[in-house]
C-alpha cells in the first residue's frame, strides 16, 4: 500500500494514502486512482493526527520516493482550506 506518515512543525502527524491502494490491483482501480487521463498523476489523502481536515492532493505517481518530508507537508498546506 501507498502509505507515508510526516509531521508538522506545530505536531500534527500526516497519514498519506494513495486513493484506492488498498483495493486489488487491478486495470480498473489503478484507473480510478489517476488523475483525469494523467497517468502519471495519482489522488492522494492525507488525514491529520489533529483537528485539521483532510487534504487531497494531485501528485506524480512516484510521489512515494520523489516527495521529501518537507516538499509533502508544503503540498498539504497549500492545499489546506
Amino acid at each position: 500500500m501507498k502509505q507515508r506518515e510526516v509531521q508538522a512543525e506545530d505536531g500534527t502527524r500526516w497519514t498519506c494514502v494513495q486513493a484506492y491502494a488498498g483495493l486489488n490491483h487491478t486495470e480498473e482501480n489503478e484507473e480510478a486512482a489517476t488523475v483525469g487521463a494523467n497517468d502519471d498523476k495519482r489522488t492522494v489523502v492525507c488525514t491529520p493526527s489533529g483537528g485539521a481536515q483532510t487534504v487531497r492532493l494531485e501528485l506524480p505517481a512516484n510521489w512515494e520516493e520523489a516527495y521529501s518530508d518537507e516538499e509533502l507537508l508544503q503540498e498539504i498546506e497549500a492545499n489546506q482550506g
